[in-house]
């Protein structure tokens, strides 16, 4: 049995991992994948490959190739899911601000410095046309950090994804006054260059599992009701959040990773680019 570590925000888009771990699919072909969740996100997951803590992970594309470009020695295996992941802008529910333009200036919450609740208000700071260098941030770590950070006064706004933070609205703890889109696939899937290297195959074989799960993700029976009772949604969030997602099995391409990359360094996201380096093949 080949040991390989995986990880992943406990999130709705990694469902299909679980359910095939549960069904025994990666036993089958003598995979024990283990699977760990990491709510503090991409910034965590990035640490995690640099220190061998994890041989692949289910990652968001701007802060895996932000930390690529600054040496993580990872590589892209393939595209995970191709929508965009969108960004709901939070406050707290009993703040002043309304708009966009009240949070000019303001402090925004994240998780780690290079998770994507940073990246993203850089990007939605570039669309609205701040000084990118105004910014200021508060590290929170996790989504309950948040809360109290917003709660306390400590930070302004929180970005974070749309529907995941959608019961913080409905209790009135958040108030969402906007959306920001990624303009790019919104997660793929990752390894570490020496693991990558010596398991090539069992890459492969796990490649092949999970894309014939999300390929018909959305046909499987009651899958609606399944994901609004794990992750605490209402039922026509949910639905809502299906029809907008779109996952994918094919690899990322040379064309569609340097169009990632300018976009970052146009940002000042990343100061440099990495060259492309297919890996391994999706099936």
């Amino acid at each position: 049995m080949k040991t390989v570590k995986i990880a992943g925000v406990p999130e709705h888009f990694n469902l299909p991992w679980h359910l095939c771990i549960e069904n025994g699919e990666f036993e089958e072909e003598n995979i024990d994948l283990q699977w760990t969740n990491v709510p503090e996100g991409t910034g965590k997951m990035c640490q995690m490959l640099r220190d061998g803590e994890t041989d692949l992970a289910v990652i968001l594309t701007e802060g895996i190739l932000k930390d690529i470009s600054a040496g993580n020695p990872s590589k892209i295996v393939q595209i995970y899911v191709q929508s965009p992941l969108i960004w709901g802008i939070h406050v707290d529910a009993k703040s002043d601000f309304q708009t966009l333009k009240d949070l000019k200036n303001k402090k925004a919450a994240i998780s780690r410095l290079g998770s994507g609740s940073q990246l993203m208000a850089y990007v939605n700071a570039n669309e609205q046309g701040w000084e990118m260098d105004d910014l200021q941030f508060e590290i929170v770590n996790t989504i309950d950090g948040a809360v109290d950070a917003l709660t306390n006064k400590k930070a302004d706004y929180f970005m974070w994804e749309r529907f995941m933070t959608k019961p913080l609205v409905d209790k009135g703890i958040f108030r969402r006054i906007d959306d920001c889109p990624t303009p790019w696939p919104s997660f793929i899937i990752v390894g570490r260059d020496e693991f990558l290297k010596k398991n090539a195959k069992v890459v492969e074989t796990i490649l092949k599992i999970i894309n014939k799960t999300t390929v018909d993700f959305k046909e499987i029976p009651e899958i609606d009701k399944k994901l609004s009772k794990l992750f605490n949604q209402k039922a026509e969030d949910i639905k809502e959040w299906l029809k907008l997602t779109q996952w994918s099995q094919k690899n990322l391409t040379e064309k569609s990773f340097n169009k990632i990359q300018n976009q970052l360094f146009d940002l000042g996201i990343i100061d440099k680019k990495s060259i492309f380096v297919e890996t391994v093949k999706a099936l």
